[in-house]
């Protein structure tokens, strides 16, 4: 039961960062001091939505894909390729922006959700493409991975906005 518990966890990596992040946000909510106002809950789920879901995340995959290749080819239903590594590399590139962007301006954290977010619909419409032409319905081209690819960007989108929102009347909470 805890292995099989485990590889969903790891399986599934975008969405259990995603969930990790939720969790942190919740208790870093918990700790301010009552009442709490939209900017700093929008500030605290933003803040661990790009530390988890961009940093974290992808620094997991940049690490699947370059030295663990072959496991990650053959969980997307690929044939392992130098391909690997290019995502790999890329991974290891919005993985260290996302960490970056976590205590940053408004300005980085866009490049943390907008790169990643050209990247995962572009996969997003590789995955689709595959399981209409191959058939592939690998757990790493279909299901939670497809799903996050496609959701994930929406939820930086709506935290940036949000994030702008609050920047612009004036009641923001600093990125700390």
């Amino acid at each position: 039961m805890v292995e099989q518990l485990l590889f969903f966890v790891l399986a599934n990596f975008p969405l259990s960062f995603f969930v990790l992040g939720i969790l942190v946000s919740a208790i870093s909510l918990a700790r301010k001091p009552k009442p709490l106002a939209g900017p700093e809950i929008a500030e605290a789920l933003f803040k661990w939505f790009v530390f988890f879901s961009m940093g974290v995340s992808y620094l997991y995959n940049a690490v699947t894909h370059v030295i663990w290749h072959k496991m990650a080819a053959q969980f997307i239903g690929w044939p392992d390729s130098p391909f690997q590594l290019e995502v790999g590399f890329a991974s290891f590139g919005f993985g260290v922006i996302g960490l970056l962007a976590t205590w940053r301006s408004f300005d980085l954290r866009l490049a943390a959700v907008v790169g990643p977010a050209c990247f995962l619909w572009e996969a997003a419409a590789g995955h689709v493409y595959s399981m209409v032409t191959q058939h592939n319905f690998a757990p790493g081209n279909a299901g939670v991975m497809l799903w996050a690819d496609i959701l994930l960007p929406i939820v930086g989108f709506i935290l940036l906005w949000l994030q702008y929102k609050y920047e612009r009347e004036g009641r923001s909470v600093s990125p700390r």
